[in-house]
C-alpha cells in the first residue's frame, strides 16, 4: 500500500469537506497502531468483553460426509454474534482518543448496526445507525436489537433501500456534522484510511488462525471466506498472505448471471469509483450504479474493498461465487451436521466447497464462519415458503 492506494485501487474520492477529517483519522491511526497502550486497552475488551481469542474447530461431521478435512474460524461465537466487533471496539476506542462522541455507522444484515451499537453503549457514546428499509423489514431483530442498545436507527428509504443506500446516508450526515462525528464504517471499502482501518483491526481473526495451524505444523490447503464489502475475508486472508495456501474469496452469486440478479464485482463488475473509493463496481455502461441482488444482506452491495481489487488483479486471491440455494443448502448441512446454524454471510463461503467438494477431496479446508444464524431465520423462512424445516 502507498499513499492510501492498493496499486491503483482505493483513494480518497469525497467532498473537500471530508478531507480534513480523513487526516485527522489517518494521523490518529498512525499515532495508535503500534502504541502499546492503546494494544493493551484494545486486546483487553477484545478478549475479556469481546470474546476472542476463537477456536478454529474441526468439523467431523461434514468432513466425513465430503472427504475433505474442513475447519472452522468461529467468529461467530464472538459478542454480538459475528466478527464485526473486533473492528466496532477498536474504531470507538479510536473516536475517544480524537474527542469524537458521536457515532454514526452504516449497516446491511444488522450486525455491524448491533456491534456498533455495542461499542456505543460500552463506552458512551452517541449512536446513530443507518439502514436501508429492505434490509430493516428482513432483519427486524436485529434493528430491535440496536434500539435497545440504545442507538437511534434511520431507516433509508431512497434508492435500492439496502446497504449501498444506507451508506451514502452516513457519508451525508458526516459532511453535515464532522466536527463531533466519527462514521465507523463497517467494511474495508470506502475512502483512504479506512480500508487500512477495518483490515487492521480484522487482521486479529488471520493471526490467530495462523497460530493455530502452524502449531499442528501444517498450513491448510485453502482458506475460504465470503466477500460483500470484504472486512470478514481481508481479516482471515492478511493470516496466509505469505504463504503458498489458495485464498478464495466468496461473492454472491444470488439467483443468475443475470444483471440485478447477482452481487459479483469480479464477475460482472468494471472498474469505477464508487462511494469514496475506486474498485470494482457493478455498472451500467453510462457508470450508474447496477441493482444487485442477494439472500444476503450483507453481500448484496455492488462494490468491493479496494485491497480485494488488487488481490484480484495480482491473481493471489481468487474469486468466485455462490447461488442463494447452494448457501442455503450448506447453512443446513452446517445445523443438521454440526449444530451449528450460521449466518447466511458464511453459509456462502461454506456453500462454495460443498458445491466444488471434488476440488478439495482429501484436502484442509478452513472456511472463515463470520458469523451465526439467527438473524436470518425469517429469510429462511420465506425462501422456503414459510417454514424452516
Amino acid at each position: 500500500m502507498e499513499k492510501g492506494f492498493y496499486g491503483e485501487y482505493g483513494g480518497q474520492f469525497v467532498a473537500e469537506t471530508l478531507m480534513p477529517a480523513l487526516n485527522e483519522l489517518e494521523y490518529c491511526f498512525e499515532k495508535i497502531e503500534k502504541n502499546k497502550q492503546f494494544n493493551g486497552k484494545l486486546s483487553h475488551y477484545l478478549c475479556s468483553y469481546a470474546g476472542r481469542p476463537t477456536p478454529v474447530y474441526y468439523a467431523e461431521n461434514i468432513s466425513s460426509k465430503y472427504k475433505l478435512s474442513l475447519y472452522l474460524k468461529r467468529e461467530d461465537l464472538l459478542h454480538t454474534g459475528a466478527h464485526k466487533i473486533n473492528n466496532t471496539i477498536g474504531q470507538a476506542l479510536m473516536a475517544l482518543e480524537m474527542g469524537k462522541k458521536r457515532i454514526i455507522a452504516e449497516t446491511g444484515a444488522g450486525q455491524h448496526g448491533v456491534a456498533t451499537a455495542t461499542a456505543c453503549a460500552l463506552f458512551n457514546l452517541e449512536c446513530e445507525i443507518y439502514m436501508g428499509k429492505t434490509d430493516a423489514l428482513r432483519q427486524k431483530v436485529n434493528v430491535e436489537k440496536m434500539k435497545m442498545l440504545g442507538a437511534k436507527v434511520n431507516i433509508v428509504d431512497k434508492g435500492s433501500m439496502t446497504l449501498k443506500d444506507a451508506v451514502s446516508s452516513c457519508l451525508k450526515d458526516w459532511v453535515a456534522n464532522v466536527d463531533n462525528t466519527h462514521y465507523l464504517l463497517g467494511s474495508a471499502l470506502g475512502p483512504h484510511p479506512f480500508p487500512r482501518i477495518v483490515g487492521h483491526f480484522q487482521s486479529v481473526i488471520g493471526r490467530e488462525a495462523r497460530d493455530f495451524f502452524e502449531e499442528k505444523k501444517a498450513l491448510p490447503s485453502a482458506v475460504v471466506a465470503c466477500v460483500g464489502g470484504g472486512s470478514n475475508a481481508i481479516g482471515i486472508f492478511k493470516g496466509f498472505l505469505d504463504t503458498n495456501t489458495e485464498l478464495i474469496g466468496v461473492e454472491a452469486g444470488g439467483l443468475s448471471n443475470a444483471t440485478g440478479a447477482h452481487a459479483m464485482r469480479f464477475g460482472a463488475g468494471k472498474r469505477g469509483i464508487f462511494q469514496g473509493t475506486h474498485s470494482y463496481v457493478i455498472q451500467k455502461e453510462n457508470g450508474q450504479i447496477s441493482p444487485v441482488h442477494s439472500i444476503s444482506a450483507g453481500l448484496d452491495y455492488p462494490g468491493v474493498g479496494p485491497e480485494h481489487s488488487y488481490l484480484f488483479d495480482t491473481g493471489r486471491v481468487d474469486y468466485d461465487y455462490c447461488r442463494d440455494g447452494d448457501a442455503v443448502f450448506a447453512f443446513y448441512e452446517l445445523t443438521h451436521l454440526e449444530g451449528i446454524i450460521p449466518a447466511l454471510e458464511s453459509s456462502h463461503a461454506l456453500g462454495y466447497v460443498l458445491k466444488n467438494c471434488e476440488k478439495f477431496r482429501e484436502k484442509t479446508v478452513l472456511v472463515n464462519l463470520s458469523g451465526r444464524g439467527d438473524k436470518d431465520l425469517d429469510i429462511i423462512r420465506e425462501y422456503n415458503g414459510g417454514s424452516l424445516v
